[in-house]
């Protein structure tokens, strides 16, 4: 059997860093255009708010794209969500690279990915075993909590001053709007 999908990860994770965002699907290197500022700037509160709240826990890690997380090695699939948080308990699955699900992903929508984060991306983040995946609509200013971990899929929207219910972090109680201002 061929085992080009891991050559192509292995010179894939060898090569120079970027800052670029770029992803490695099924063996072909995806390389979007930067996120607007719009979009980056949610991304940065995002960031803060939890990197505080899992600070504060003592929960783990969070950090920010660009990061390859493998999902795949075999087939290829290597991704970089916009922020990520790993478990104090799964911190093993970081090295160079997150090799392994997170156990939550966060996705700032844009009108380009929206279609593609809610279907395919949040499709691989289950099947690889992401327990919970945040997607944040600009639009609408909305946040979704999709609980991936569940038998099925659930999802819960937030809006305004209605507090994040979260699985993965439970005493995360910000309002959602807070992610948009």
């Amino acid at each position: 059997m061929r085992r080009l999908p891991r050559a192509v990860l292995d010179a894939y994770l060898t090569g120079p860093e970027q800052v670029r965002p770029q992803e490695l699907i099924w063996g072909m290197v995806n390389e979007p255009p930067a996120p607007f500022f719009g979009h980056q700037a949610i991304v940065t509160r995002a960031l803060v708010l939890l990197e505080r709240h899992v600070r504060e826990q003592d929960a783990g890690i969070v950090c920010v794209s660009p990061i390859d997380v493998v999902l795949d090695a075999d087939r290829a699939l290597v991704v970089q969500p916009d922020i990520i948080f790993v478990s104090r308990e799964r911190t093993a699955i970081i090295r160079d690279q997150v090799w392994g699900a997170p156990d939550l992903v966060l996705e700032v929508e844009s009108p380009g990915t929206r279609r593609r984060d809610r279907t395919t991306k949040v499709g691989w983040y289950r099947q690889y075993g992401v327990r919970e995946c945040w997607l944040l609509d600009p639009r609408s200013q909305t946040m979704t909590v999709m609980h991936l971990a569940a038998v099925a899929a659930r999802r819960q929207s937030f809006q305004g001053t209605r507090r994040i219910e979260s699985a993965v972090l439970p005493h995360f109680a910000q309002p959602a709007a807070s992610f948009f201002t």
